[in-house]
This record gives structure tokens, sequence and C-alpha cells, in this order.
């Protein structure tokens, strides 16, 4: 279904006077208004092809109806999201849950929603029903050259549906690792594994880049290949410029410093951008700001500052994606409270005193450092960004918006009540 800006438009009109006074309220305290809104307005995040369909866990999935049912039903839901909040222009697909077959066409059908295309994935961490070989025991760190060679080419034609769809990012995420002492050679796996990355690396366009992200645990418990920020940093520097490390907030152990990792990464120019959830306990994959909101913001005021500091775009300089996985929630609204929570976030970190908070450092006044944090932190940026979405044509409510036009009521009638999207 696609939305007619008309209707978004009424529904706006009926919120208008109460927002201007909340907007306005806030707007007179915030310093350099004209250049905060339209930051906001550019901002926007990629929403993953896999997380339309109510996610699944290790104990089974719940539908919740309407589901997309092909990648152009994706395409749709996507676009209801950014008509909603005008911050989500752009899908990113895993392959191979979500093959273009006729690239053209589905550009095509992305364009009519306001769409394109961020990184594509690859996924080497499940076997495939067509492939010869098993990811059992690892895929470009596996003793076996033939099972890496199969990955490897995996990852090629990967980035060739990506070339189709003009995507310029290759997401590599392995779950290659052990479960037992013994069971691997640790140099021999990392090895292998920059070996292969290395031929994929050569496989790439010129203005494209392989973004490696890097996991502590699970599937494998004992060792993964790339655990860290640090093993990834690793293989991207000895890769070259093309590639970088991609931080996925859940991957980190309990009481990580993520927002120290995406400084030094910053100040390296080998971030390469994010896989925004949340979680209480491990790779828990919640919806985005619903256990840490505090800490995501202690993350954006790093990415601000250090972006700001080597002069960089904050919408387009690098990557921004959620990747989370609902198995309680509507993904449409869960991916809507996402957005919103990531923005919220930017929102506040654009607010901080930048350079009261460097006085205060360079002073070693630290009550003060914190002060200044936390106002910007406790102010309530929400108006801001319902601005920032009523200029661009978005609602002031989007998940408000949503129920009032009873969009997963006309998906189900439309799809069914048991369709089951491709992906986790």
């Amino acid at each position: 279904m696609q939305l007619e800006q008309y209707k978004i438009d009424e529904l706006n009109h009926q919120h208008l006077a109460k927002h201007k006074r909340q907007f306005e309220f806030i707007a007179a305290e915030v310093t350099d208004l004209d250049k905060v809104l339209p930051k906001l307005a550019a901002f926007n995040i990629a929403i993953p092809s896999w997380a339309l369909g109510t996610g699944g866990t290790r104990f089974g999935r719940f539908s919740a109806g309407g589901e997309p049912r092909s990648l152009e039903e994706k395409i749709e839901d996507v676009g209801v999201i950014h008509a909603l909040n005008k911050s989500s222009n752009s899908i990113s697909l895993h392959i191979p849950w979500d093959i273009p077959e006729n690239a053209t066409a589905i550009k095509t059908l992305a364009a009519q929603y306001g769409l394109h295309f961020d990184a594509v994935n690859s996924n080497t961490f499940q076997d495939q029903p067509d492939q010869k070989l098993s990811y059992k025991y690892g895929s470009l760190h596996h003793a076996d050259q033939a099972v890496r060679k199969q990955a490897i080419e995996h990852n090629i034609e990967v980035i060739k549906y990506g070339v189709q769809l003009n995507s310029k990012a290759l997401s590599v995420w392995l779950s290659d690792g052990s479960n037992f002492p013994g069971q691997l050679n640790f140099r021999k796996a990392f090895q292998n594994t920059l070996e292969s990355l290395h031929q994929i690396y050569e496989a790439l366009p010129a203005d494209w880049k392989v973004w490696i992200e890097y996991k502590p645990f699970e599937p494998n418990f004992y060792s993964t290949t790339i655990g860290d920020w640090g093993q990834s940093y690793l293989l991207a520097s000895k890769l070259g410029n093309k590639a970088a490390t991609l931080v996925d907030l859940g991957h980190h152990l309990q009481g990580t410093n993520i927002e120290q990792i995406v400084s030094l990464l910053l100040m390296e120019g080998k971030l390469a951008g994010f896989h925004f959830n949340d979680s209480k306990y491990g790779d828990d994959d919640l919806t985005v700001g619903s256990i840490n909101p505090y800490q995501l913001f202690l993350i954006f005021k790093e990415l601000v500052e250090g972006m700001d500091a080597r002069g960089m775009n904050h919408a387009t300089d690098i990557g921004w994606m959620i990747d989370a996985s609902h198995n309680v929630k509507d993904p449409i609204e869960d991916l809507l409270q996402s957005v919103q929570a990531i923005k919220i976030a930017y929102a506040q970190a654009l607010l901080v005193d930048k350079k009261a908070l460097e006085a205060a450092q360079n002073s070693n006044d630290v009550a003060l450092a914190q002060e200044i944090l936390q106002q910007a932190y406790r102010t309530d940026v929400r108006p801001l960004i319902a601005e920032a979405s009523l200029q661009s044509g978005g609602a002031l409510d989007p998940i408000g918006a949503y129920r009032k036009f009873s969009i997963r009521e006309h998906l189900i009638k439309e799809r069914g009540s048991k369709t089951v999207a491709s992906g986790l």
C-alpha cells in the first residue's frame, strides 16, 4: 500500500496547534536552531529487509499477520515507514533471503516510494538448500579451501547484486569460531579469513566499501574469529582504504564502553557505520533505545564530536542501519520506534555545548562536564524531530498515524494472517 500525502497532512493539521506550542517552547532554548533542524531532516536510517517480518528466537516465531511475502512487498513496507517518518529512505538487502530477480523493476519500485538501496549483506552463517558444502565449521576461516572458495564466491555474487541496485557497500558478518578448546587454530583461522577477505576486497568496484562486523560470542561460544573491534580493525587496516569496521550495538560484552570504541574508530577513519539495536544481556536485538537510551546518547555525542572534527557529513559519510529481531511487536511499529529513538539521541547530541564541555574537560571539572552532558540528554527534543518531519512531509506522530490509518489491518486483509517473511 502507498500512503497518500493528503491523509498525513490532514492528520497533522488536527495536532498542529499543540505541536506548535511544544516546538516554540523548546526552540526558544536551542542555539543554532536553523542548523539543527536541517541536520535532523537530512538524517536517515536504513531499514533492513529482514526486519519487516516478526523476528524469530531459538524457540519460535509468531507472525503479526500481513507480513511481506516478497521483496516487492518489503519495499512497500519501507515506503510506508518512510512516508510516516521521512527518515527511512533506504533499504538494506540480505542475500540470499531477498534476491532481486529483476533489478531494474526493483529499483523502479523503490524509486516510487522515494527509496534507494543501502549496503547489501552476505550470509555464510547458514547453509542454503542449493549449496554444495556446509558452513557448520565456518566459512571464510574454514580449514577446507573449497569451503572458503564457496563463501568467497557467495560474497562476490552479493556484490554483483548490489551493483545492479546502485548499492555502494558490502556488509560482512561471520559466525566463524569454535565452541571448544583445541577445535581451532586461532592464527590459521585469522589468516584464512584475511586471505578470503582479500579476494572479496579485490572484487569491489572502485567506489565501494566492505564493512567488517564483529561479535564476541554466539553461535560459537569459546571463540569467534572476528570477536571484537580490534580484530575487525586489524583486518580492515590490512585490506586497505575501502575496508572499515561496522559496529553492531548488541555485539559487545556487558559493560563494554562502545562510545570509546566509536571515538577511536572515527579518529582512525575506520568507522564504517552502525547496526542499531538494544540489549539487556547480549545480542538481544531489542528495539533501539528501549533498554539504555543514555548509552545511545553518549554514543551519538562521540559520533557528532568525532565527525565534526573530521569535517564529515553526519547524514551520509558513514552507514546508519537498524538490525533488530522483534518477536512480540508489530514489525513496522518496532522500526518506527527505533528510528525515533535514534533521532532523539542524535538531536540530544547536537545540543551538547561543545565549547563548555571542552573547557570543563581541560580544567578537570568532572561534575560540570557531567552536568553539561546531562543537560542535553534531559532535554525533550521530540518537538524538534516532529518539526523536521513536518517540514519534510512526514507525520508529527508516526506511530499514532500508523495506528490511525489501520495499516496493519489493511496489510492482513491484503496478504493474509499467516504470512511469514524471509529472514531471521
